[in-house]
């Protein structure tokens, strides 16, 4: 099976550096892209050019942000199933701020810094690791500082089309300590589509913090009963 992984805002494929070598160890086809986030709609479609390229079905995967990306590629007809790991799962017309403004702004909201384009990033000083991201092991901070990258607002205020969710079976891996994206919003999107939902404990940074946990979704979502 072909998996396509989808990073979240400020992401890489880095996102994915522990999951990626057990999918391929069982044997699967995994791509990760790395989508611009000059916009929602750019991220989409980049997406779904990763996906028409590949011959046969494909299996998309999001994190946080990337969540809302594959609401929207999810339309491409190769697209069997969609697996969000702590992600966004908006629904028709809605944009990533219209879902966080509805609740208490989440702790990392503290962190995040915008740039004079109206970009984001966030701030990864020892209060942030120690408050946002405590389960991330400290020898793959560096990385995660490396690779991270401004988002443009874009990415958050674009509205979702008809969502994919609602024609294409779906997953949701829950994170029940996330200070970024918090876990009540993470519930009360997956109850609304439907999805088969699992649960771990810990951190937004599910993929580094528990990737068997995320491959073991995304093994129920190709051996669905």
């Amino acid at each position: 099976m072909n998996i396509v992984l989808v990073h979240g805002a400020g992401g890489t494929p880095a996102t994915w550096t522990e999951v990626v070598p057990l999918l391929e160890a069982a044997g699967h086809s995994v791509t990760a892209v790395t989508n611009p986030m000059t916009s929602m709609h750019d991220d989409v479609a980049h997406t779904a050019s990763v996906v028409r390229d590949i011959a046969g079905p494909v299996l998309l995967v999001g994190h946080s942000y990337g969540g809302a990306v594959i609401t929207n590629a999810g339309h491409e007809p190769q697209v069997t199933g969609l697996v969000y790991v702590a992600a966004f799962a908006p629904d028709e017309g809605e944009s990533v701020n219209g879902i966080v403004e509805r609740y208490p702004p989440a702790e990392v909201s503290k962190y995040m810094r915008r740039g004079p384009n109206g970009e984001w990033s966030s701030e990864h000083t020892e209060d942030y690791w120690n408050e946002i991201a405590w389960d991330v092991k400290p020898e793959q901070r560096p990385v995660w500082d490396a690779e991270s990258r401004q988002s443009a607002a874009e990415i958050f205020t674009d509205r979702t089309g008809e969502p994919a969710w609602k024609t294409k079976p779906s997953w949701y891996l829950i994170a029940a300590q996330d200070k970024t994206l918090p876990t009540v919003i993470q519930r009360d999107m997956s109850a609304r589509m439907g999805a088969a939902i699992s649960e771990v404990p810990g951190s937004h940074f599910t993929p580094r913090v528990h990737p068997d946990a995320v491959v073991a979704v995304i093994e129920k979502a190709l051996n669905p009963t």
